[in-house]
């Protein structure tokens, strides 16, 4: 199940960077176009700063997807910087999520807040990896199942140490 998530994860995050560099086109194309500025800001400067922050946006959102991307195509679980990366971005998305309900609405509030589960979902499922040097396993072992439950080493096998002297 976690590798289907992992796919649409990084699928939906693919087509939001598409869908913020667009926007951010828009945007530009229209405070250039209508000379518009804020608080006598130079309306070039609005321009190009919607310019830049629609590609560093898309580019952030691709570099997401990647991650989801490649956990989900090795089954394996992204590294420590690509687990940041795709808590930084469910944050941002449970933040604009907040933000968009009174400024655009519950539509934009129900995408963001599926993008987040989805964000979740993946990290949740390809969660910290257990290691084989801290003795730490996720499931009852081969020792486990050849101890008899009665035996003094079933504790052992489980973990558990004796709790008297």
């Amino acid at each position: 199940m976690r590798r289907p998530v992992a796919l649409v994860t990084a699928l939906v995050l693919f087509g939001e960077a598409v869908g913020i560099v667009l926007i951010n086109a828009v945007l530009a194309t229209v405070a250039e176009n209508q000379n518009m500025s804020l608080a006598g800001l130079d309306p070039d400067a609005m321009s190009t700063g919607t310019w830049v922050m629609g590609g560093v946006g898309g580019l952030l959102l691709v570099l997401c997807g990647l991650i989801a991307l490649l956990a989900g195509a090795r089954d394996r679980a992204p590294g420590r910087f690509g687990r940041l990366a795709l808590i930084g971005c469910a944050v941002v998305h449970g933040v604009l999520g907040a933000v968009t309900v009174g400024l655009v609405g519950w539509s934009a509030f129900a995408f963001m807040m599926l993008v987040l589960a989805l964000l979740v979902l993946t990290l949740l499922a390809y969660g910290p990896e257990t290691r084989a040097e801290d003795g730490v396993s996720d499931g009852a072992g081969p020792a486990a199942a050849r101890t008899p439950a009665g035996s003094p080493s079933a504790g052992a096998a489980a973990g558990l140490g004796p709790t008297a002297p």
